[in-house]
């Protein structure tokens, strides 16, 4: 719906590229007035003069989301120019060593932790000190269906996605009473850089020979994530905070059915106490 986010600010981290431009953009075709983030300015730059010239208003800041310096930077560039921020999409995100665990390189598991689940930390942090002061507040963590099951030799990518869940729905016990609303969402099996990176790398290839098929076969429109995000970032669906919800829900439904969710204690990560299917193993 056109104008459904007028007068709203939001920020999005790795907004320069794939997924989180896709989201940028629709933020801004909904009426808000949005701030791209990340490490590469030239990227950024492209997502902000393709809002420009749609009618949007952008800002681009170039920052590492594990810098916290810098993020509180992006928050404060973002407030100057536009307002209070609304809206934060954690959307920046790495993939991690590929290949058993005995063989992958530490330094790219720390990076790929530090990026994920602490930059994830830290933008949230620095959005959360207004949101909390002024009683409002809607954050979106870009999750992944790699949280919810193990995947073998992606090892470090499903752990941080995981988290990623468990640190969403934490987050939204604790802040509800502020109301500030929080979720992580499931894009999709969308085909970005990062997919090119494992299909593109020896690694990848050797180990999880069945990626390019799965992502073939998932070949989820990007649009998606978009018009989840939107939602989410509208209030309709605040009934359903902490839950993790995919683009292939049904989520407007699922937000008409808040209470028998949240009694049920569904869309959440639990431990399984009785007999269950194993999980797929996905792209062997």
């Amino acid at each position: 719906m056109a104008d459904e986010l007028k007068g709203k600010v939001a920020i999005v981290t790795g907004g320069g590229k794939g997924i989180g431009r896709e989201i940028a953009e629709g933020l801004a075709r909904a009426g808000a007035a949005v701030a791209v983030t990340g490490r590469t300015a030239e990227a950024l730059q492209d997502t902000v003069s393709t809002i420009e010239t749609a009618g949007g208003r952008a800002l681009g800041i170039a920052a590492d989301v594990t810098n916290k310096p810098s993020i509180e930077k992006v928050v404060a560039e973002t407030e100057a120019k536009f307002g209070p921020i609304d809206i934060l999409v954690s959307n920046a995100g790495i993939e991690g060593p590929l290949g058993p665990l005995w063989l992958n390189d530490t330094d790219a598991w720390h990076r790929c932790l530090e990026t994920n689940v602490m930059g994830s930390v830290i933008v949230a942090q620095c959005a959360l000190k207004g949101m909390i002061e002024r009683k409002s507040g809607r954050i979106i963590f870009v999750g992944s269906g790699g949280g919810l099951w193990p995947v073998p030799y992606d090892t470090g990518y499903a752990v941080t996605k995981a988290g990623l869940i468990r640190l969403g729905e934490t987050l939204a016990i604790e802040a509800e009473e502020h109301n500030v609303y929080c979720w992580v969402i499931h894009p999709g099996v969308v085909h970005t850089n990062m997919s090119n990176t494992v299909m593109d790398s020896p690694e990848g290839r050797k180990w999880l020979p069945g990626y390019e098929q799965a992502l073939a076969r998932g070949n989820t429109p990007i649009e998606w994530a978009s018009e989840l995000t939107n939602f989410l970032a509208s209030g309709e669906a605040d009934g359903l905070t902490g839950r993790f919800l995919s683009v292939n829900d049904d989520y407007r439904a699922l937000a008409k059915k808040a209470d028998e969710i949240k009694a049920g204690d569904l869309l959440t990560l639990r431990l399984n106490h009785t007999p269950q299917p194993p999980p797929p193993r996905p792209f062997q």
